[in-house]
């Protein structure tokens, strides 16, 4: 079996649901072929995210021309500190960049704000922190994209989605401060149970993606366990986090019904009933 062959389709869920944070931009084949491989296992409704201007400018686009595509626009955490100070290693996808400081980030969450304004655009996102490569300059450029972010959110009535890796504490006490929109998702889960319950008293939703399938992954599992059920919802992030068994090979939306039914077995609930709460939750979450 090759690393990167796609998986085979899963058995279809009964009931539609919705994949809330993919990226088909990353994705092999065309877009119609992903969102047909996903309707033939019930996965109906998909929230295509961008990482960075051009991402979203994409999501946009993408979203206008699919009805059943909703774009979520922002620049990725780790976006803000390479327009501010420059990515020389070519991390990003737009290769090797000089820095333009915050002029040049104002100006990428100029262009945030332009998309935000459009009617299928319901998100703003992926913002927020990720601490996992970044020095103590590269913070302060994060917090401010995630809080321009934020005020985005609010001015627009969109939903934001957070991306939090390795920065818990600050993520919730920038929320706090800064005040979080009136609905708000944190994108691929990644607290344990004690932060699950801020977040359900926050009535921030949680969504899953398929590492909470991995064996090392029980913390996410506790956290899936107390999540109320009212604010649960599933994602890919496609192409990656590809849940067990086929972990390591290439993710896509059409994958969902994998990690739905793990979810289901945390929750005690049989899948068409959580199944049922997640295409509710995710229309409430994005106000589809």
């Amino acid at each position: 079996m090759s690393r990167t062959e796609a998986p085979p389709l899963p058995e279809p869920l009964r009931v539609p649901v919705a994949d809330s944070h993919t990226h088909l931009d990353m994705q092999d084949g065309t877009v119609e072929e992903g969102l047909a491989r996903a309707a033939a296992v019930n996965v109906t409704t998909v929230v295509q995210v961008g990482c960075d201007v051009k991402g979203s400018r994409w999501a946009a686009e993408t979203a206008a021309a699919h009805a059943e595509v909703h774009a979520a626009v922002a620049l990725h955490p780790n976006e803000a500190p390479r327009i501010v100070h420059g990515d020389p290693e070519g991390w990003s996808r737009q290769g090797a960049r000089d820095g333009g400081g915050t002029a040049a980030l104002h100006e990428a969450l100029a262009e945030i704000d332009a998309l935000a304004a459009l009617p299928h655009v319901r998100g703003v996102g992926e913002t927020g922190l990720d601490y996992f490569r970044t020095g103590p300059e590269g913070m302060a450029a994060q917090e401010e994209s995630f809080r321009a972010h934020i005020e985005i959110a609010k001015r627009h009535g969109k939903a934001l989605v957070i991306h939090d890796r390795e920065a818990h504490a600050d993520v919730l006490r920038v929320l706090a401060d800064a005040g979080a929109p009136e609905r708000t998702v944190f994108h691929c889960y990644s607290g344990d149970a004690d932060m699950a319950r801020i977040c359900a008293d926050a009535g921030y939703f949680m969504s899953f993606a398929g590492n909470m399938t991995f064996k090392n992954a029980q913390p996410l599992r506790d956290a899936l366990a107390v999540a109320p059920l009212e604010l649960v919802l599933v994602e890919t992030d496609a192409p990656f986090l590809t849940p067990a068994p086929y972990r390591g090979r290439p993710n896509a939306p059409y994958l969902i019904p994998v990690t739905l039914r793990a979810m289901a077995a945390v929750k005690g609930l049989d899948e068409d009933t959580l199944a049922e709460a997640i295409a509710d939750n995710t229309a409430r979450a994005f106000d589809y």
